[in-house]
């Protein structure tokens, strides 16, 4: 009420004037033509959702032991949640198509207003005649006149003509009346800087996106052509799906949603023709669309900590992918399909449920290194052996038995860990990739009892570890690897050194005891036997 000032008296134009003008002004910033695409883009998306939900829940059958009532009350309590969500979706758009309602009815307003004042006379007074010019034209602003008026007739439709630092999105002067001789100045257009962030959409430092901003940033970025955006812990816990302009997005290279609270994705995401890296981890997306196929570009995809339980078939498509992080999903199985990515490089699968590795996995020829800790693997596949570009191989936490023959071919192989499974052997076959340079056993719980007799043709193995198993003797093979630096063997009954040796503790130990065999210290304490020769074995046991 006190911006109205009900009782305020207006005794002359100027006056009169001056209140419209005041009254403009004191409405919230006019929403921008991508915010108000965005707000009817995004209503049309929530009633999608909404119907689609609706239908769901309208397809769902009554189990014969549950009671018709209670199912219905169920079901009618999933309908109210809907619409509530719903309404919570759309209330930020709505509210901001409402501000540009009232902004048009306002410079319908300003424009009758303008209308109203006389071209001023010879001697600077106002005349009180209206303006001559037809009803239906525009008023022009004039330079050499204060009471030129920059107002159209009708309501205006949102301008297009936006520029940036291109001159491409610039926002034009918005019109007003001021009481300084009814002129409307000039406002300095609003530089909408190419360069997006989530920060410019958030407002506040730390404040998030909500779905609305979200929106508007997706509008403003298609018609900027962005190459980048990084919405990292950007979006609000809200914020569970993606509007359907994100395929606008064609120019995008690069994309960043990860650590947000996402659970679907559109189908639209086929769209971003040009994407070549998508990260998406740390949400909780359940399964992907099948349009995910379509980016043909993709060279780095993250998946990684979702709630994903199967793939697409349409991933065989991404015949560019060279980085495919799955980890910490819920996957039984990998397709067969996985055989189809001949450009991947890098294969994280790490916790999840995966208890085979398809013979597909052969087809990766370009695969360099492949991680499947933590799941319930009883076997490699003897395919493994056809990747003969495999520099990096991590099977830990498994239930593995035995190792396949054909890793002999693996000629550029150089970490292996198989830690923690339930092997009774290495194979012997093993020992023929030679180009090993980190070799893992410790830790199998089925009495491990001995290594490979040839283990000696490892000449490149720098790090060895076989702690935790029941191994006795070491090959005589052992002393050739001589470029061994770090060597785990605690809990283990090694029977050497020889008991009358170890007695007289380790200060007694020379480097030429290392040509019969090899030396380890007691008491789970490292010694150095030389500057760059460390072996522990901590509480062994000592045989004769």
């Amino acid at each position: 009420m006190d911006l109205i000032q009900m009782d305020k008296r207006l005794d002359s134009t100027e006056q009169v004037v001056e209140e419209i003008m005041r009254i403009h002004r004191s409405l919230p910033p006019r929403p921008g033509i991508d915010e108000v695409e965005a707000a009817k883009g995004l209503i049309d998306n929530v009633e999608k959702e909404d119907q689609a939900c609706l239908e769901a829940i309208a397809k769902q059958r009554k189990s014969s032991e549950v009671p018709g009532e209670l199912f219905m009350v169920l079901q009618e309590m999933k309908k109210g949640y809907v619409q509530f969500r719903s309404k919570e979706q759309k209330r930020e758009a709505l509210k901001l198509l409402d501000l540009e309602t009232v902004h048009a009815l306002f410079d319908d307003f300003i424009q009758r207003a303008s209308n109203c004042i006389a071209s001023p006379s010879s001697n600077g007074s106002v005349s009180s005649r209206p303006p001559l010019a037809p009803a239906t034209t525009t008023t022009a602003v004039r330079s050499d006149s204060q009471s030129s008026l920059n107002f159209s007739e009708k309501a205006p439709v949102r301008p297009k003509d936006m520029v940036s630092r291109d001159d491409s999105f610039v926002s034009k002067s918005k019109p007003s009346l001021y009481s300084d001789g009814f002129a409307a100045p000039r406002i300095p257009p609003q530089i909408l800087d190419s360069t997006l962030t989530a920060g410019k959409f958030a407002g506040n430092d730390g404040e998030k996106l909500s779905l609305i901003k979200l929106a508007s940033l997706i509008e403003v970025s298609a018609k900027k052509a962005t190459p980048e955006i990084n919405l990292q812990n950007k979006l609000t816990d809200q914020v569970e799906w993606l509007p359907d302009s994100l395929g606008k997005l064609s120019s995008l290279t690069s994309l960043d949603l990860s650590e947000n609270h996402i659970v679907v994705l559109p189908n639209t995401i086929g769209g971003l023709s040009s994407l070549t890296k998508l990260d998406l981890h740390s949400n909780r997306i359940g399964q992907l669309p099948e349009s995910i196929g379509e980016l043909l570009n993709l060279v780095y995809l993250n998946l990684g900590s979702n709630q994903l339980s199967s793939l697409p078939s349409t991933f065989s498509r991404l015949l560019r992918l060279e980085e495919l992080d799955l980890s910490c999903n819920n996957l039984p199985i990998l397709p067969e399909s996985i055989g189809s990515l001949v450009s991947l490089k890098k294969l994280d699968v790490e916790t999840n449920d995966i208890e085979e590795i398809p013979y597909s996995i052969g087809g990766c020829s370009s695969l360099k290194e492949l991680r499947a800790d933590y799941n319930k693997l009883k076997a490699l596949p003897e395919a493994i052996g056809k990747i003969t570009t495999l520099e990096i191989l991590s099977v830990r936490y498994n239930n593995i038995r035995q190792l396949p023959t054909t890793m002999s071919s693996l000629a550029n192989l150089k970490e292996l860990d198989v830690s923690f499974n339930e092997l009774e052997s290495v194979p012997e076959s093993l020992c023929f990739a030679t180009t090993l340079v980190k070799l893992n056993i410790g830790n199998n719980f089925a009495d491990m009892i001995s290594l490979p007799r040839s283990i000696g043709n490892l000449e490149m193995l720098e790090e060895l570890d076989i702690s935790n198993n029941q191994i006795r003797v070491l090959p005589d093979s052992f002393k050739m690897l001589t470029k061994l630096r770090v060597f785990r063997a605690q809990e283990n009954p090694l029977q050497v050194p020889p008991r009358d040796i170890a007695e007289k503790g380790p200060q007694v130990l020379s480097l030429s005891l290392l040509s019969s065999f090899v030396i380890m210290c007691l008491d789970s304490k490292w010694y150095s036997l030389t500057d760059d020769f460390i072996i522990l074995t901590g509480r062994c046991s000592i045989h004769e």
